[in-house]
């Protein structure tokens, strides 16, 4: 399964997100510290959901992190995340 798969099928276990993308950009970071040749390194994601409701913005990013676990952030590089209701 894709690192792709892997994130977006996490998030909506963990969120049920009512708008949920997931988008690897690892090809606009060529040359740069943490890319990977075949890509999944670098992403944007996406979510809304009612879970984030009364969260802070920390709360929000935290609680995405746990939901992917350490095994799959330690194979991504970086992780841009627009979080909201």
């Amino acid at each position: 399964m894709s690192v792709t798969q892997e994130i977006e099928d996490r998030l909506r276990q963990a969120f049920a997100p009512s708008e949920l993308s997931v988008i690897d950009d690892s090809e606009s970071h060529r040359g740069h510290a943490g890319h990977q040749e075949g890509g999944e390194s670098h992403f944007n994601v996406k979510i809304r959901s009612d879970h984030f409701k009364g969260m802070s913005r920390i709360a929000r990013h935290r609680s995405v992190h746990d939901a992917l676990g350490p095994d799959l952030i330690s194979r991504i590089h970086a992780l841009a995340l627009d979080l909201g209701t």
